[in-house]
């Protein structure tokens, strides 16, 4: 049942992802890298996987609720040798049995209930788990996008780097063979041109490096990407409401929750074993002899029983057991505040670079635009002898550093606003692409609710033995606020060939 549960998502996903695409080789825009990811990269695959592992300790648990069968069989056969007597006896004698053995628990003192809502507990903490790994592969999805981007425009400007030098060179060269200018000039011209064609061999590389790193974790090479859009509809306003829905929608923090859900449901379990048990067993046996064999010469056997198993004394195990599952559950308590911490601090650092990236933007774009001012007019001023070969040189190179700030300071921004999303727990697939199908992590464990081995008396034994257990509360989700009616924030969610 996994692996066509596997099988089906792999095929809706791969399907969306192609019926998506513009080009049938390349994810051109980053919804489809996001849809393309979603459906195969191979580490949130494994996630999927591994939670459906996971759901299967709430249905071993819960068969301590119904009653085992069971049969054993035995043939015997022995030979007794008396050397005193006289003559000499030997007794040869053969047997054979089988039972048929059943047992139902009525009550385990919240042993089995207690290993439920633990069980129960662990899966929803390994759904968050999953949320976790999303939005780590997500993230990895857009930064690797946004990479590949800012590389190729910064390969663009390296290329229109040597292109501008290389005419400068030809310009001077021209120059100096009419006496304008000397060999120093020239001399200066092809040393930044040289430089230029060494920083164009880097870019190149570094582009190589980024389009790697892309098709990992989308799983094919980027072709002409589109521009990324914005998702400020599902930015939160301050930093202050980042902290307050990270509280309720952080995939780390509601891990650590149900973790400690969890460890309180063992504390319960330890504490329950020295409750009595109470369970039903039934037993049918036939017994006779093997050779000859008469089957209807067999004995038959036939007994059932109520058996009370009340603990006493167990030399203090059982107290120490109770102490431990304590105090991890401390640990797990503790666990809840410390993922908190790491969580706002995380926030904090993310909103910072944020906020540092939109003011390097605010500053670059100024920047290119005074730079292009003037290396426009150290040109026009060099040709009517004010300015000299490396004023036109030097001008060139701060224009080509401010262009290239800019693109890293929009890649930063980009970057650090799904940094934010991922520690609010928005960088899911459902807000980003909300078209695309989506992998229900809940299906599996529904499942299990009713399969194989279910017994119509499983409820009510659950209740009686599960009184005094505490049960595992879910998180409630909190509602993604949508844009203003009419707002740009409207238009700019990701979708998909956009």
């Amino acid at each position: 049942m996994i692996k066509r549960d596997r099988s089906r998502w792999l095929a809706a996903g791969s399907l969306a992802a192609l019926s998506l695409s513009v080009s049938p080789v390349a994810a051109e825009t980053l919804a489809e890298a996001i849809a393309m990811a979603y459906a195969s990269n191979p580490t949130l695959q494994a996630q999927r996987a591994q939670l459906r592992a996971l759901d299967e300790n709430w249905y071993q648990a819960r068969a301590g609720y119904r009653p085992t069968l069971s049969v054993s069989g035995r043939a015997t056969w022995s030979e007794t040798t008396l050397p005193g007597a006289r003559p000499l006896v030997d007794v040869e004698s053969n047997s054979g049995s089988a039972v048929l053995s059943l047992t139902q628990p009525v009550y385990s003192g919240g042993r089995v209930a207690s290993a439920v809502s633990a069980a129960e507990a662990d899966s929803l903490s390994g759904r968050e788990g999953l949320r976790r790994v999303e939005a780590q592969v997500l993230g990895q999805v857009i930064q690797s996008y946004v990479d590949v981007r800012r590389d190729q425009e910064a390969l663009r400007i390296r290329q229109t780097n040597v292109a501008v030098l290389q005419r400068q060179l030809d310009e001077s060269r021209a120059r100096f063979e009419v006496g304008e200018i000397t060999r120093t000039d020239v001399a200066q011209s092809e040393a930044r041109l040289a430089a230029a064609v060494a920083l164009l061999n880097s870019a190149q590389a570094t582009l190589a490096t980024s389009r790697a790193s892309y098709e990992a974790v989308v799983g094919q090479s980027p072709g002409d990407l589109a521009p990324e859009p914005p998702f400020s509809h599902l930015m939160p306003g301050s930093i202050e409401q980042a902290w307050d829905l990270a509280e309720s929608g952080s995939p780390v923090v509601r891990s650590a929750e149900y973790a400690e859900q969890a460890s309180r449901a063992r504390v319960a379990g330890a504490r329950a074993e020295q409750m009595p048990t109470v369970a039903l067993q039934g037993q049918l046996g036939y017994s006779g002899l093997v050779n000859p064999l008469h089957t209807d010469a067999y004995s038959r056997a036939l007994s059932g029983s109520a058996v009370v198993t009340i603990p006493i004394f167990s030399g203090g195990q059982t107290l120490s057991r109770v102490r431990a599952a304590s105090e991890r559950n401390t640990v797990d308590r503790l666990g809840v505040e410390n993922a908190r911490r790491t969580v706002r601090q995380a926030i904090t650092q993310s909103w910072s670079a944020l906020q540092a990236a939109r003011s390097n933007i605010e500053a670059t774009d100024k920047q290119v635009r005074a730079a292009r001012i003037a290396a426009e007019g150290v040109v026009q001023e060099q040709r009517v002898g004010l300015r000299t070969t490396i004023d036109v040189l030097n001008a060139e190179q701060e224009l080509r550093a401010a262009e290239l700030a800019q693109i890293s300071a929009r890649r930063d921004e980009y970057v650090a606003a799904a940094g934010v999303l991922g520690q609010v727990g928005r960088l899911q697939a459902g807000y980003l692409v909300p078209e695309i199908p989506r992998y229900d992590p809940a299906a599996n464990f529904k499942s299990l609710r009713v399969t194989w081995g279910w017994v119509p008396w499983e409820v009510p034994g659950s209740g009686l033995d599960g009184f005094l257990v505490p049960k595992p509360a879910v998180i409630p989700d909190r509602p993604v606020p949508l844009p203003p009616p009419g707002g740009g924030d409207r238009d700019a969610a990701l979708t998909p060939g956009r």
